[in-house]
């Protein structure tokens, strides 16, 4: 352990929710440094983690997040507070812009923790997803002393507006219905197209039930697919595929334990096989494709056999084309758009669109040029840049995807067979876009960042808000 205290946060820091605070203002309770990048799903996982420990050990000890961006959309301290609540984190956090506190404290991947004790000295540090965190916590908080009166209490300074959504990420669209993963309030809406709420499906709490629409729970539910008379949820928060009958009104759990694990390929006992934070969905030929996060893969659940099988990815995080399963990476898949025997992934850290040839097994990228290559460019794909897109849906009448281009909050398109990247032209930017659908001669966009979704005129190009309501 340091003898001497630990050096100062550096100055010039954004907090950016909380009254600012120094590390020597804090001295009597024991601090934990979170070094994260809110796009990261390890790092997600992580600071659910740290939130679970201290629910169960309130007052303990003081979590700061040091948010260090990866894009550039995340140098902006809204964008970066926008991603950091979205997934659900409520700690105090300060924008790392320019990696100083990074290149201070020497730190080298993400997520790392500092375990900083009550007198300021670095006790520990946690690199990655290793190590025993409650052990670590728990013996970090056993030698501070009782809370003083006059201790540095960081507050939330900036709460979000309390609407109808919050973070939505997700919808589907059928002919008269438009289902929307209400992400933040944890619940699956079911609306007219104008909007108007039909039927909830979760209590609105975060948990994980089956049962009847009004007594089933989620937790951050993200990707949804549409097929019949079944909605297929990508329940993320646990870690679980779930169905929804929308004749029966019923909620029901079809792979998952409720915690991240390593999935297992073969028959599944619907709380005996693990996933890793799955977020997108697609279904074809009677089989549910799921992007897993947690773990840059692409598996495959069989409805008829309730199997699950590896359908592609290494595991690794990184770019690499080739033979889906003993070559081919992906860099934490964030959306999923299925026609025919051709599966296409947006590759959120990749920034960049790939395809999965489900006969031949062979994985491509379509735009992309590397894991730190990103930007904001149209035309050939080889010139073309994207910046952590989130979501794709593909026309039904033409060979287009439509890309939710987060990083940029814009809507992009790519013609397939050889076409070019597109921006659509949009009367504003788009606040964090994820989700898309495509119905109704219209784009459906979850817009997460402004807690909306927008109605995209594919033939007019008007842009309008749908206005959700009970």
């Amino acid at each position: 352990m340091n003898a001497a205290p630990l050096q100062e946060l550096p100055a010039g820091l954004d907090w950016l929710n909380a009254n600012p605070a120094s590390l020597h203002d804090l001295r009597g309770r024991p601090v934990v440094l979170a070094f994260v990048n809110a796009a990261s799903a390890w790092c997600t996982q992580r600071l659910q983690e740290l939130a679970n420990w201290q629910a169960r050990n309130p007052g303990k000890l003081h979590v700061l997040v040091l948010q260090v961006p990866r894009f550039d959309c995340e140098r902006q301290p809204q964008r970066s507070l926008k991603l950091l609540r979205r997934h659900g984190s409520s700690f105090p956090a300060l924008l790392d812009a320019d990696w100083a506190a990074w290149q201070r404290y020497g730190i080298e991947s993400w997520p790392t923790l500092l375990l900083v004790d009550a007198q300021g000295r670095e006790r520990e540090r946690i690199v990655g997803l290793g190590g025993d965190l409650d052990r670590a916590l728990s013996a970090l908080a056993a030698d501070a002393p009782p809370p003083h009166p006059e201790e540095v209490r960081l507050v939330e300074t900036v709460p979000e507006p309390r609407l109808a959504l919050r973070f939505p990420t997700a919808v589907a669209v059928s002919a008269e219905r438009l289902f929307i993963a209400d992400t933040g309030h944890h619940r699956i809406l079911e609306c007219n197209h104008a909007g108007r709420i039909l039927r909830q499906f979760g209590l609105g709490t975060a948990d994980a039930m089956d049962g009847p629409h009004d007594q089933a729970a989620f937790n951050r539910p993200q990707g949804l697919a549409l097929e019949r008379e079944f909605l297929y949820v990508a329940d993320t928060g646990n870690h679980a595929l779930r169905r929804i009958n929308l004749l029966k009104g019923t909620v029901d759990t079809l792979c998952g334990t409720g915690r991240p694990g390593e999935p297992v390929e073969g028959p599944v006992a619907s709380t005996g096989t693990s996933l890793d934070h799955p977020v997108a969905l697609a279904v074809a030929a009677n089989q549910v494709h799921i992007a897993c996060a947690g773990d840059n893969r692409l598996w495959s659940y069989d409805l008829g056999r309730s199997e699950l099988s590896l359908r592609a990815g290494t595991g690794r995080l990184e770019m690499r084309d080739g033979n889906a399963r003993t070559i081919a990476a992906f860099a934490q898949p964030a959306g999923l758009a299925a026609v025919q025997q051709v599966l296409y992934v947006c590759d959120a850290l990749g920034s960049a669109i790939r395809s999965l040839q489900l006969r031949s097994d062979l994985v491509q990228t379509l735009v992309g040029q590397g894991m730190w290559d990103f930007g904001d460019a149209d035309g050939p794909r080889a010139s073309a840049r994207l910046q952590h897109p989130q979501g794709i849906a593909l026309s039904a009448d033409a060979p287009l995807l439509w890309i939710a281009d987060s990083g940029n909050g814009s809507l992009r398109t790519l013609r397939l067979g050889g076409g070019e990247l597109t921006t659509v032209s949009l009367p504003r930017r788009l606040h964090g876009p994820t989700g898309l659908a495509i119905g109704g001669g219209a784009v459906w966009i979850a817009e997460t960042d402004a807690h909306a979704v927008l109605r995209y005129d594919i033939v007019t190009g008007e842009l309008g808000d749908v206005t959700i309501s009970e």
